[in-house]
């Protein structure tokens, strides 16, 4: 018997919907439970054995299992017309940019606001759990300089997704954290020459971090 598409799909798609925009300091969305629950176990399953600190391309990833039907999701035309709307653009042309997390290093998090070769950037947090109290936990700031005050922070905790439309004040960043932090991050870039660029930067990023184990 043929399973219904929705049966077998891991994110939430009106959950995804639901998820207010708001206007200020820019436009962004926090959507909770995006994903299904029922996929939850076998996504932790299927988490890439990441050993490498920082965000890695899918090229350096290895995909397998319900992890990689969740990227083919993510980067679907669906998610981009259902955010697409959510945010009045069209995300559904951009070329898109998956890139995977699971360790951090204590210099991560520092304030900034996106390059300008992005139009839009999704973060989906994957931990089952999150204990510290302000470290690793992604805040909305108003400027460059500040963590306090913020206007929301965000949880890293499973099924938690935070959009934003990158701006010249798109200003976001977290306290210090070292260790386990699983989150996918998906980027909508302005066009195909900017996300072949950004794909050799994290190449060679990463090949400097092997070399100098960093």
């Amino acid at each position: 018997m043929n399973v219904p598409a929705l049966a077998s799909s891991i994110l939430d798609l009106d959950a995804i919907r639901a998820a207010p925009l708001t206007q200020a300091p820019y436009r962004y969305v926090l959507g909770r439970q995006v994903i299904r629950s029922e996929a939850v176990p076998a996504l932790l399953r299927d988490f890439p054995a990441i050993e490498k600190p920082g965000y890695l391309t899918l090229d350096e990833v290895g995909l397998a299992g319900r992890f990689g039907d969740l990227v083919a999701e993510l980067e679907s035309d669906a998610v981009s017309r259902v955010l697409g709307e959510t945010f009045g653009i069209d995300l559904v042309s951009c070329p898109r940019l998956t890139t995977v997390m699971r360790r951090s290093q204590s210099k991560y998090g520092a304030i900034h606001t996106d390059g300008a070769a992005k139009v839009m950037t999704l973060l989906l947090y994957m931990n089952e759990a999150w204990e510290t109290a302000e470290a690793g936990r992604l805040r909305v700031l108003y400027d460059g300089e500040r963590f306090d005050p913020y206007a929301v922070e965000v949880p890293p905790t499973m099924g938690t997704m935070f959009a934003f439309l990158r701006a010249d004040n798109s200003w976001h960043g977290h306290r210090p954290f070292a260790g386990e932090r699983r989150v996918v991050q998906v980027a909508w870039m302005r066009d195909a020459a900017e996300l072949a660029r950004k794909r050799r930067r994290n190449r060679t990023s990463q090949l400097l971090k092997g070399i100098f184990r960093r």
